[in-house]
């Protein structure tokens, strides 16, 4: 455990159909629930055609958020880790949402994508089951995508993501809570055309046991126990006399199933449609509904990242495997930004910044990965990987600002290309790009030989470099590197002087 731990951690998880949120005490390290909060916001109702969140529903949000944001306001920075799903990754506005998001939490929201999500799922899954050697499928179904996972104890093996939820699902086959046979048999034929390229990897024959994980699928398991259609769960037969009896209303106000929460009412139909399919696609007799989900996952990844076991360090170090670096500069690359950080610390606050630090080795390990690619513009080879990968533990926002520092820690080098990241990295980025281009400028050699203890101070934009006397007449090589990066970074504002 670190030296002084949060007493009191939170999760939020900004779904496309419902707001979530969880707060937990830390005895000993082992979170405790001691609040839950939940709102219907049905986000992914409120985009339009071009993908636009509408005012209307943007509004309905931020005031949940400002409730939410009254209970964890004060929490310590790190102590609270909040995500947006599928609604906030496709929003066209989603950028300007989150700035008033985070306003109103007072913490910064983390945009995942859809195998983030279903990691996270799982991990939240597994923690509230007994730990067994089955292999189990995980299914959660959100407001405007549902993910699948295999997985054994805390292991997640196979994760999809598949854009269809009970929100989106319901809008396109059952408007304004009208039902039919035929709306029902088209939304069950649509959810199965998404699984379809999935079907033979999630099929009954790849796992043991069936865990059902969200809102939609605990209401669900409830309508069935409560009408004596199945006292196990989810099953098939008790689906069937489900799907028999929406089939035969003409409106959501007619299915009088008791237990089912009325604000769930208007997305119910969709959500039945999709574990209908799932059941049918999958050869699924039978689904337990555990209690653990997203924000579970949340607590359980933010406890790591406390505890110093970040599962982003276990994916970079699995990334540099993978492409094969090498891993000796890397390390003296760290090594001499470390030495770097040292002198800059009175003077520049970046430079004590733990996160700052930690983005900064995890580029230095990564920076080359694109050599396994093609060596010209390797650089831009590494990014890209970075930017576009699933990467375990990371978010979009982790990606982007992972990737950016990567990109230009050679060559060209402007500002106006970190004017995309988020706040306050916009501003840090090219500082911390910066300090990496250094290392790698002076480690080009690649040999083992010391540094010499050289000076470094940096006030605004104007960058000093002091080395002893004649290393530069005597290392004419990197004296000309110098030269060129103070002529690449001066686009960028910077001024590099160096004797």
């Amino acid at each position: 455990m670190p030296i002084n731990p949060p007493e009191m951690v939170a999760a939020v998880d900004l779904g496309s159909n419902s707001f979530h949120m969880i707060v937990c005490s830390l005895k000993e390290g082992t979170p405790q629930t001691i609040d839950r909060l939940r709102e219907m916001v049905r986000l992914a109702s409120g985009l339009d055609e071009n993908k636009f969140l509408d005012e209307k529903t943007q509004a309905r949000a931020l005031a949940c958020l400002e409730r939410f944001g009254q209970r964890i306001k004060h929490f310590p920075e790190g102590s609270v880790r909040i995500v947006g799903t599928n609604t906030l990754r496709t929003a066209s506005n989603a950028v300007d949402f989150i700035i008033k998001a985070e306003k109103a939490l007072n913490h910064p929201i983390d945009i995942i994508s859809g195998i983030e999500e279903a990691r996270l799922i799982y991990l939240g899954v597994s923690y509230s089951l007994s730990s067994n050697a089955n292999l189990r499928l995980v299914m959660d179904i959100g407001g405007g995508s549902t993910e699948y996972i295999i997985g054994t104890g805390q292991d997640p093996k196979e994760k999809e993501s598949l854009h269809m939820g009970c929100v989106t699902v319901s809008n396109l086959f059952f408007k304004d809570g009208r039902l039919s046979k035929d709306a029902f048999t088209q939304a069950t034929l649509y959810a199965e055309q998404k699984l379809e390229p999935f079907q033979r990897k999630f099929h009954c024959q790849n796992w043991d046991e069936a865990i059902g994980a969200s809102g939609s699928l605990r209401s669900i398991a409830k309508v069935l126990f409560a009408k004596n259609w199945s006292n196990n769960g989810i099953t098939r037969q008790g689906l069937e006399k489900l799907v028999l009896h929406l089939s035969q209303c003409q409106h959501t106000n007619e299915l009088n199933l008791p237990d089912l929460d009325p604000e769930r009412l208007p997305v119910f139909p969709g959500g039945v449609a999709i574990v209908y399919a799932t059941f049918k696609s999958l050869g699924i007799e039978q689904m337990t509904v555990a209690d653990g989900a997203l924000r579970e996952g949340l607590i359980q990844d933010l406890l790591g990242r406390i505890n110093d076991q970040d599962m982003r360090s276990v994916t970079v170090q699995a990334l540099a495997d993978r492409y094969h670096t090498d891993k000796k500069h890397a390390v003296r690359i760290k090594n001499t930004m470390q030495f770097l950080l040292a002198q800059l610390k009175e003077n520049c606050h970046w430079a004590m910044n733990e996160n700052c630090i930690q983005f900064l080795n995890w580029a230095a390990d990564l920076h080359e990965i694109g050599i396994d690619i093609a060596h010209s513009q390797y650089h831009k080879h590494s990014a890209y990987i970075i930017e576009n990968g699933d990467l375990a533990g990371f978010s979009k926002q982790d990606q982007l600002i992972l990737a950016t520092l990567i990109r230009y820690h050679r060559r060209k080098f402007s500002s106006t290309w970190f004017n995309a990241l988020p706040s306050p990295w916009s501003e840090l980025i090219p500082y911390l790009a910066v300090i990496l281009r250094l290392a790698v400028l002076l480690h080009r050699n690649r040999y083992d030989l010391d540094l010499p203890n050289f000076k470094i101070c940096i006030l605004k934009s104007k960058i000093y470099l002091q080395f002893p006397d004649q290393w530069l007449i005597q290392s004419p090589l990197s004296h000309a590197d110098l030269i060129q990066e103070a002529d690449y970074i001066k686009t960028a504002g910077f001024k590099l002087d160096f004797i």
